[in-house]
């Protein structure tokens, strides 16, 4: 009987270091859960005949805590918050704070407005919904001669 081995599959990108592509439908997928990051939100992604919709897990924030930019086709998510309690009384000094943040990036597909994104952060999950450009709407039609 041959001897498991029990080590860790090596990759040469960690997910979250590189942009993640909507075209590949196995990218959500392709890792176990025990290799996720732990900072990086729950994402998903439906698409429709006009449109991608994605949903990101984002509990705990406000809406100013949020920086999406679009840049040379990739949806720049990123997000960070502070906060600090004091609590004095007369023989101590307790103070508390933390700090979270995250960031994710996705590649776009060359079929979606980039200036026609809209965002929405309501109940803990970021929102957002992309509008494709006429000609991927419909499938073109190609004559045979």
């Amino acid at each position: 009987m041959k001897p498991v081995s029990l080590k860790k599959r090596r990759r040469p990108f960690r997910r979250g270091l590189i942009p993640s592509n909507l075209f590949n439908d196995n990218h959500f997928f392709d890792e176990p859960l025990w290799m996720k990051r732990l900072d990086e939100p729950a994402l998903n992604i439906k698409e429709t005949d006009d449109t991608f919709e994605i949903e990101l897990a984002a509990p705990g924030y406000s809406k100013k805590d949020f920086n999406v930019t679009i840049d040379g086709g990739l949806l720049n998510i990123s997000a960070e918050k502070e906060s600090e309690e004091k609590e004095e009384e007369e023989n101590y000094t307790c103070r508390e704070f933390s700090y979270e943040s995250f960031q994710r990036s996705l590649m776009l597909p060359e079929t979606v407005k980039s200036e026609d994104v809209k965002a929405k952060y309501e109940n803990g999950i970021l929102k957002f919904h992309l509008a494709k450009k006429e000609e991927a709407k419909k499938p073109k039609i190609v004559e045979v001669s």
